[in-house]
């Protein structure tokens, strides 16, 4: 407080500590700063802290599609990884508690979600006579 007036300090999503961290946790080599592990990884704590925001304050879209474009941007990054180098995509996604990607490949166009398992509608009930 000062002046008897709270002051609103203005947070970025990720401090340069908490970045160094998480760049110093899942570099691939001594001067990696951009490989698609760290983004992924950086991605993932910004949108932990969108998250807590959001649940806070229930009403902010702007923050909201901020959040929807970083799941956006990770999931691109997390399919490139998924194809370049399979082995690094598992431990990361088992690094980072994600949950990994059901992609089908017999999907179409027309779905609505990449990957995305058309649903079955259910069965009518045959009737049987005694």
């Amino acid at each position: 407080m000062r002046n008897g007036l709270r002051i609103n300090k203005k947070q970025s999503m990720l401090d340069k500590r908490k970045k160094d961290k998480v760049i110093a946790k899942y570099k691939t080599h001594k001067d990696d700063t951009g490989s698609p592990e760290v983004q992924i990884a950086i991605l993932s704590e910004e949108i932990k802290e969108l998250t807590d925001h959001l649940k806070e304050h229930k009403k902010d879209f702007s923050s909201r599609r901020g959040l929807l474009r970083k799941i956006g941007q990770r999931r691109r990054l997390m399919r490139y990884l998924e194809k370049e180098n399979l082995k690094s995509f598992e431990e990361l996604v088992k690094k980072l508690k994600l949950r990994k990607m059901k992609i089908d490949e017999g999907s179409t166009q027309k779905d609505k979600t990449p990957g995305a398992v058309p649903i079955e509608k259910p069965k009518e009930k045959i009737k049987e006579e005694n």
